[in-house]
């Protein structure tokens, strides 16, 4: 039986973290930090209720940070390149080694990210981590790396701006002149020469704080400063270093990669990465980040098992929901992919972009619940829900470096509100959730299992009916939209109403509905709305529109069993 994936992205540094009073731009000592071990059997079941299918950790490998773990022996990281006190998780240190923010016991960090590993399977869950292969910290120093393997950058030649035997880009006879605070309170300035490109493509020495001026770009064999010539014969030296990363992680039993901006690495190192790693691990996940849709086909085609939509689906739901655009849109959208829409991961939050329930976005969680019926039930392919989604967390907390922009921040350490209410120290006990936000959940958790119990939406067809609805006699196509998924002798007539009032819908089905889906025509049958429970009577035919009542801000999926 196929399965649907269901990703429950979480950052375990804030996820287990109880401390009800944080300061903003507080220390680890002041803050807290959650752990792994938070990460119980108990925590991972009701993770597995809400309908997930793997748990995606977010700042597992270890980054650079303001936190002092020298006593530990690893170095410093000075604070003029560390965002925040806790720092970037896509700042990477060391490529071998756990985060020590998330151990229990600093000396056994990996023992206890195989224990959460080990856990998380046990519980029914697959786990995917990040790979982060574009960029690391400007102090990365390995000091977990096995025996044998060469340090990234150990046999640079820093007198050449680019070699394809680097694995950093060079500023030869130049010192890092960064437009930021070069000191950031420490004794003395932060000191690189020659200096290295900055991690977001920017081959200067003067990198700004609108830059990922913390990183510095890895070397793929691209000659950037000579017309982006490759150099790939012979093989990059990153290349090989990086595949050994790659088959380290493998090896501790994880199931997936989620790569990160995996455009800004040449196509060809994945095509020859990816296979090399799948021999071993076939059932590895990989997933990219990327955000060029005129790419999207080549890094399919590198071996990538699925896709951000973010420029797509993402970006069009948003518009919806802040009512920005017409709900027409997202036949558009995902017409667009021109047969990719399969292999597109949908979400509607994640750690780069803003709450649903922030000012920034729609202000309240639940005028995004029918762009979340569309983005779980609309096709085959893998949803995600970021933590906290699922009960209206609305990331408006002034933490420090993140500051208040509606995220909940990757650089600091801090407490969620609606995480703290929902774990309760651990016991899970729902009585400190808001009536709302206990209704939020429950509609979260039904609308995902829906997703592996209806083999309509696990791996049924799709046909979309807004082109026999535009200037409908009672459907506005600016505030619904309305497809059918169908299985076997299962049909789901889904519609969903982005309006902020009720509203009694007529919608045409076409008689290239009933052919393409084999469906029955109908005068009368019964349908439940599989996310009520609430059964009705509705009609399916070709010659007569099926009257249909939607909430507002809300969708009904009426399933029909022939």
């Amino acid at each position: 039986m196929e399965t649907k994936i269901i990703i429950y992205q979480l950052l375990p540094r804030l996820f287990g973290n109880d401390h009800p009073h944080c300061t903003p731009d507080g220390t680890l000592l002041e803050n807290g930090c959650g752990k792994m071990a938070d990460l119980t059997p108990r925590a991972l079941s009701e993770i597995r209720k809400l309908g997930a299918t793997h748990v995606w950790y977010t700042g597992i490998l270890e980054h650079a940070t303001q936190t002092d773990y020298s006593a530990y022996g690893i170095r410093p990281d000075h604070p003029a390149v560390v965002k925040g006190k806790a720092g970037s998780p896509y700042a990477i240190k060391d490529y071998y080694d756990i985060d020590p923010d998330l151990a229990v016991e600093v000396p056994r960090r990996m023992h206890e990210f195989e224990a959460l590993v080990r856990r998380t399977h046990r519980a029914g869950l697959k786990v995917i981590i990040d790979f982060v292969p574009n960029h690391v910290a400007r102090g990365y120093y390995s000091d977990a790396q096995p025996q044998g393997t060469a340090m990234l950058g150990e046999a640079d030649d820093t007198s050449c701006a680019f070699s394809p035997a680097n694995n950093f880009y060079y500023l030869p006879d130049q010192p890092l002149h960064g437009a930021f605070d070069m000191m950031a309170g420490a004794t003395e300035p932060y000191r690189e020469f020659p200096a290295k490109a900055t991690g977001n493509d920017r081959f200067d020495a003067h990198p700004d704080t609108h830059d990922w001026y913390e990183t510095v770009k890895l070397n793929y064999g691209i000659d950037y400063a000579g017309g982006h010539t490759p150099h790939f014969d012979p093989l990059p030296d990153t290349w090989t270093k990086m595949l050994d990363i790659l088959l380290f992680w493998a090896s501790k039993r994880i199931d997936g990669f989620r790569c990160d901006m995996a455009e800004m690495v040449p196509v060809a190192f994945w095509q020859w990465a990816i296979p090399q790693v799948k021999q071993h691990y076939p059932h590895l996940l990989f997933i990219a980040e990327v955000y060029q849709p005129d790419r999207y086909r080549a890094y399919l085609d590198g071996g990538f098992d699925y896709l951000y939509d973010k420029v797509g689906l993402y970006d069009t739901l948003r518009s919806i929901v802040c009512e920005e655009a017409p709900a027409t849109r997202i036949t558009a959208a995902w017409q667009s992919l021109g047969g990719m829409e399969r292999r597109m991961l949908y979400f509607l939050e994640n750690h780069d972009e803003q709450r649903i329930a922030s000012r920034f976005f729609a202000g309240n969680p639940r005028r995004a619940l029918p762009a979340m019926i569309v983005a779980a039930c609309l096709n085959t392919n893998p949803v995600m829900i970021y933590f906290g989604q699922e009960l209206g967390e609305a990331g408006m907390d002034h933490e420090g470096y993140s500051g208040t922009d509606g995220r909940t921040t990757i650089f600091d350490y801090w407490s969620l509100d609606a995480i703290r209410h929902w774990r309760t120290g651990g016991t899970f006990e729902a009585g400190q959730l808001s009536e709302g936000q206990q209704q939020l959940r429950a509609f979260y958790r039904r609308l995902l299992t829906l997703c592996n119990q209806e083999s309509a939406l696990r791996e049924g067809l799709f046909f979309d009916l807004m082109y026999v609805n535009i200037n409908g006699w009672r459907f506005n196509e600016r505030k619904q939209y309305a497809f059918l998924r169908k299985h076997e002798g299962e049909l789901l007539f889904i519609v969903v109403n982005f309006d902020h009032q009720r509203v009694d819908v007529a919608i045409n089905l076409p008689p290239h509905a009933f052919d393409f889906l084999q469906i029955p025509q109908y005068e009368a049958c019964r349908a439940t709305d599989l996310l009520t429970g609430q059964r009705q009577t509705i009609s399916l035919l070709p010659y007569k529109a099926t009257d249909v009542v939607v909430e507002a801000c809300s969708g009904v999926v009426l399933k029909v069993v022939f």
